[in-house]
């Protein structure tokens, strides 16, 4: 039997003596917080995470400059910061659940404590995390910061990239697809004739409008909080400290990020967080109609649709033998109702403040970047193994669309409304096309008729 007391160091801090692990690079306060809230064991996100130690890095560095710290500790904490930044096991060091102080103080005292572990060892100095590793920096300004931060980065290099290579991939498989007529539907019900170009670029449109919603936020969610420190007025900071720091975050990021007006809103409120997530409820809900139409137009392939066939990518059954189902729509549809989820949640959570303070910083930051992440990838998936690679089956747009009685619409202009639903409902009736049962029942020939019950004239409109 191992010896606990070999396993574990003895740590303090303000309120006393505890025990950590002994290869911790943590101390007391995250240890507290492992052990006042073992809630969900889900972590903050890894790009949170980076973040936060990004906005650490630069801190040391500014106060550094301003002569707030000694430039060895600064260059200590700035190393520290690299080796956690490109650790492979980065998580390892970060176990606070999300499910903790509101305004996230364990992240940050846990980030401060790794980073000053590590600065001590390599600098042999004594590194302190709140003295140094935190100087002119309060929890309340930083996570904000930090939540503002890994979304802004987030939304550049993956996010935006991934809805546009989607948008392309949708524009693209329209273009090929002009001639392609169908029926189209309303109420679930035969309508009109569209053709596919004009359905898919439809899709295409809506994922642009809502990617435009989502770019409106992008420059707000660049703002950030930094320097406010405990309540906003930037008590225990130096006063060119935002402005530098934020400069140096821009530069290293290659992301432009600003500073407020006021730091005020950005840590009594979160609403900037809100508004980005309600913008990508806007994306799962314009997803989510992709995802049921593709569904819909690959149902069959005998007593269904049929009109598409999606890529086949693995069984769909493990009792029925050649069941193939729409696996890539039903991802993103389960991705698209977890997004609208995280919406909610973001939502009663951005109003849970009082005063000077958000006090459900955490959980807003979990949510929006697994809302920005989940979207970012099956966004791709549905390009690349649904939207791209489908196929059409001419023969069953063709038939149907030859025997739908909607196509007497029309003949309205020419033969009135109510001529017209009778030779609609006798062609139903009988299941004749409507051209036969038109030339029996009015006074137009055959020819006139072809012209204007042309299904691919009928799309483009008109009289």
């Amino acid at each position: 039997m191992k010896n606990s007391q070999s396993e574990n160091r003895k740590v303090s801090d303000s309120m006393g003596e505890l025990e950590v692990p002994q290869q911790a690079l943590y101390g007391a306060q995250t240890q507290r917080a492992i052990n006042n809230f073992p809630v969900s064991g889900r972590k903050m996100p890894l790009e949170f995470i980076k973040a936060l130690i990004l906005i650490k890095k630069v801190a040391a560095k500014t106060n550094a400059e301003l002569g707030c710290i000694d430039a060895s500790i600064a260059d200590a904490i700035v190393e520290a910061c690299d080796s956690i930044l490109n650790s492979p096991n980065i998580e390892q060091s970060f176990p606070v659940d999300v499910f903790q102080t509101g305004s996230g103080t364990s992240s940050n005292m846990n980030a401060n404590e790794v980073i000053a572990t590590l600065a001590s060892k390599s600098s042999n100095i004594v590194i302190n995390p709140n003295d140094h590793v935190n100087f002119g920096q309060s929890s309340n300004d930083v996570i904000p910061t930090a939540i503002h931060v890994s979304a802004a980065i987030f939304l550049k290099e993956s996010f935006i990239p991934s809805i546009e290579h989607l948008i392309t991939t949708i524009n693209e498989k329209a273009s090929t697809l002009t001639q392609a007529t169908k029926t189209g539907r309303t109420h679930l019900m035969d309508a009109m004739p569209v053709t596919l170009e004009q359905t898919i670029k439809t899709w295409g449109q809506q994922v642009q409008f809502a990617l435009s919603q989502i770019k409106s936020v992008q420059k707000n969610i660049q703002t950030l909080a930094l320097g406010g420190t405990a309540v906003g007025t930037g008590i225990n900071t130096h006063t060119d400290f935002a402005v530098q720091a934020v400069r140096e975050l821009s530069r290293i990021s290659n992301i432009e990020f600003t500073n407020p007006e006021s730091f005020f809103p950005l840590m009594s409120s979160q609403d900037i967080a809100v508004s980005l997530s309600g913008a990508l409820k806007t994306m799962a809900v314009s997803l989510m109609k992709v995802s049921n139409d593709l569904r819909w137009m690959n149902s069959g392939p005998l007593a269904g649709l049929g009109e598409i066939t999606l890529e086949a990518l693995q069984p769909g059954s493990s009792i029925m033998p050649g069941k193939v189902n729409p696996v890539i729509p039903e991802s993103t549809a389960m991705v698209c109702a977890e997004v609208i989820g995280n919406d909610t949640t973001i939502t009663v959570a951005g109003q849970s403040g009082n005063f000077e303070l958000n006090v459900m910083l955490p959980i807003i930051a979990e949510k929006l970047i697994c809302s920005l992440r989940i979207l970012s990838t099956s966004s791709r998936l549905l390009a690349d193994k649904a939207i791209k690679t489908f196929k059409v089956n001419s023969q069953n747009l063709e038939g149907p669309l030859d025997r739908n009685p909607i196509l007497v619409t029309a003949l309205n202009p020419v033969i009135g409304y109510e001529k017209a639903a009778e030779i609609a409902k006798k062609a139903y009736r009988e299941n004749q096309p409507i051209i036969d049962v038109a030339e029996k029942h009015c006074d137009l020939s055959r020819e006139e008729l072809l012209k204007l019950l042309n299904p691919l004239k009928l799309t483009k409109g008109g009289l």
